[in-house]
């Protein structure tokens, strides 16, 4: 069984290693890696693992998925989603898109990460409340590997109640906040430097560096907040105006 995933900041890249060693797999894939499609056509049975982005698979998720349609049919998958919060059917976005492609979705789990949204006060916690969380998943990720092991399966945000949920709860409202937001990327020109690590971590490649500043380019941003949380002079933010926390996995 291989592994394939979709991580901004490290979250989802964590579970997706805890995963691997709890179920004996080496095989552990960004889908920014070149090797990721090969690696899907190879496997009868993989675990796709993506954090939720406004209620919602990520855009650069979907566009993959879409993109690369034929590779999923006949393929077993086991969803996990991360979130900073709360998701209805976060594993159920991807779910109806991945068995109209002709996949079978053998189950799927909801794993809380902390917040990486670090321009925005509201959902932001302490380091310990962070280390608690993470904790807390990590058993979670124990539980559901063994579940995995003995071929049975969680059905976390698969069922009919967990699409209206999400559905009525979060996504309808969100759609229009996650398009409007993917073209929201602010520069502090004070504080950039024209360093460049922004425009070479972008995974879909939307920023660039024009008169020694970084700008936003193109449609395709997938607000994914690696650049704003990895920028070393916090020039960058999205939603809010000011950073308060570089949200990195590495940094808990």
């Amino acid at each position: 069984m291989k592994i394939i995933y979709f991580s901004g900041n490290g979250n989802t890249k964590h579970c997706a290693k805890e995963f691997s060693k709890l179920t004996g797999n080496e095989s552990v894939f960004s889908i920014e890696d070149e090797g990721a499609i090969q690696a899907i056509k190879k496997s009868d049975f993989f675990c796709f693992a993506y954090p939720v982005h406004f209620s919602n698979i990520p855009f650069i998720v979907r566009d993959f998925i879409n993109n690369n349609s034929k590779v999923f049919r006949g393929k077993k998958v086991f969803l996990i989603a991360t979130m900073g919060l709360f998701s209805g059917d976060g594993t159920g976005c991807s779910a109806r898109l991945l068995k109209k492609y002709g996949a079978e979705i053998l189950g799927g789990v909801h794993l809380k990460m902390p917040d990486v949204i670090g321009d925005v006060g509201l959902l932001k916690k302490s380091p310990q409340e962070n280390k608690n969380i993470i904790k807390n998943t990590e058993e979670k990720i124990r539980k559901t590997a063994d579940l995995i092991n003995s071929k049975k399966y969680p059905q976390e945000g698969l069922h009919f109640y967990n699409h209206i949920a999400g559905l009525f709860g979060q996504r309808l409202w969100f759609l229009r906040e996650a398009e409007k937001h993917r073209k929201n990327l602010r520069t502090d020109v004070e504080k950039c430097t024209g360093c460049a690590l922004c425009e070479k971590q972008c995974p879909t490649k939307s920023i660039r560096i024009e008169n020694g500043k970084a700008v936003l380019i193109g449609n395709n941003c997938t607000i994914c907040y690696r650049c704003v949380n990895s920028c070393p002079h916090k020039a960058l933010t999205i939603i809010g105006k000011r950073m308060l926390e570089q949200c990195l996995f590495k940094n808990y």
